[in-house]
């Protein structure tokens, strides 16, 4: 089993990536024979604003822009994700919800565990991509780890409360039960 932690913003001094980080140390110490878990950064990808004439899930992973096509291949690869989301405005980060639209049966039928962190947790964010994601059949593992902006993250970096390492392992530890019994293959 193959789970992609999605560090899921884009911009310059992200918090994303010292979340995936830190989401991935615990990964790691959860991880045994047969799972595995890899951080793939969404900056890394330059994807274009999806602005084409065929929706994705009728290209059959055929896609003209390279950026678009590596997106695809490494997403496809996944049984399933955590979504390191951050709240944008009450809502989902938009090169997120970019990156999510610009493919379709890469994210059918897997499973998918959130960590928000915003003003209030993320969890609007977390709402909305539970709506977002069930278009793709996607099962949502329900709990997750919600991190405080302003308690959390300062001048000094990212520094979570101390129950969150308890929180991470029990989201971590729901994914990869749910996709064992899901039984998900990568590249459906």
């Amino acid at each position: 089993m193959k789970i992609g932690i999605i560090s899921g913003s884009i911009r310059q001094g992200r918090n994303s990536a010292h979340v995936a980080r830190w989401v991935k140390d615990h990964a790691d110490a959860l991880a045994s024979d047969g799972v595995e878990f890899e951080l793939v950064a969404l900056a890394d990808y330059d994807l274009p604003l999806f602005d084409g004439a065929v929706l994705p899930a009728m290209m059959n992973k055929q896609y003209d822009n390279p950026a678009v096509a590596a997106w695809s291949e490494k997403i496809d690869s996944f049984d399933a994700y955590v979504f390191v989301t951050p709240e944008y405005n009450h809502g989902v980060p938009g090169a997120l919800k970019n990156a999510v639209d610009s493919l379709g049966p890469e994210w059918t039928d897997k499973v998918v565990a959130f960590v928000s962190y915003g003003a209030d947790g993320g969890v609007r964010a977390v709402e909305q991509w539970r709506q977002i994601l069930a278009n793709f059949n996607i099962y949502a593992i329900r709990s997750t780890v919600a991190l405080a902006l302003f308690q959390e993250f300062g001048h000094e970096g990212f520094a979570p409360l101390e129950r969150r390492a308890q929180e991470i392992e029990a989201v971590l530890t729901s994914l990869i039960q749910t996709t064992e019994r899901v039984g998900v293959p990568a590249s459906l």
